[in-house]
């Protein structure tokens, strides 16, 4: 099958950085008297927007999160990325060389959306064609940011093949028509990540970006 658009996820995708993230999560939840470790930031609550993570912590651990606990992990996060960023291996090759047009859609902020891509000097490979939940009245896992992407692009869902790291982004990419690829090649993947994305809709699953192309170009 051919395809007219690749998206791709920003985080866990492009960059390496859910693991960063879930550690600083799960750090700052701990400072607040939770009982949680990075292992359990990236199995339950991967892919997740801002505030939704926000609420499912509070619901989960009968937490009441300080009014600026995005502010504080936030600027935890700068400092991770700054000092332990990389981007996925393997990734800035496959965009200099992709033939047909991408872009990138992403339930992250667009300071750690932004923030993220700068650090790693992907930021000029896809700019200006970057899209976060922002934009839209619903984050994944619902199929609008996706939606609106392809639509911006001038692509129909069914052209377009979406990468995606998560179980929520694998949702929204399926909930829109699109192709879904997991990509399990980020440090924060362990078994049983792959079964989890195939359950959730995954089409292939792609552990390194070189198998990434090849679905995408065969």
């Amino acid at each position: 099958m051919s395809f007219s658009l690749v998206i791709f996820d920003c985080d866990g995708v492009l960059v390496d950085s859910e693991i960063l993230s879930a550690q600083v999560e799960a750090e700052a939840l701990s400072n607040l008297g939770a009982k949680i470790t990075a292992a359990d930031v990236m199995q339950h609550f991967l892919g997740l927007t801002q505030d939704a993570l926000e609420k499912r912590f509070e619901q989960d651990f009968g937490l009441r999160l300080p009014h600026d606990h995005a502010q504080t992990t936030a600027q935890m996060l700068r400092a991770a990325y700054l000092t332990r960023l990389d981007p996925i291996p393997g990734v800035r090759e496959v965009l200099e060389t992709l033939a047909i047009p991408y872009c990138v859609a992403s339930n992250s902020p667009p300071a750690k959306l932004g923030l993220g891509l700068s650090v790693t000097n992907l930021f000029e490979l896809v700019y200006p064609n970057i899209f976060c939940s922002k934009l839209v009245a619903r984050g994944k896992p619902a199929p609008d940011l996706f939606l609106h992407a392809a639509k911006t692009m001038g692509v129909a869902p069914s052209g377009t093949v979406v990468v995606e790291d998560s179980v929520v982004g694998i949702k929204a990419a399926k909930a829109a028509g699109m192709v879904a690829i997991g990509f399990v090649g980020g440090l924060h993947h362990m078994p049983p990540s792959e079964e989890a994305l195939v359950a959730a809709g995954a089409d292939h699953i792609a552990e390194t970006m070189e198998q990434v192309k090849v679905l995408i170009t065969a």
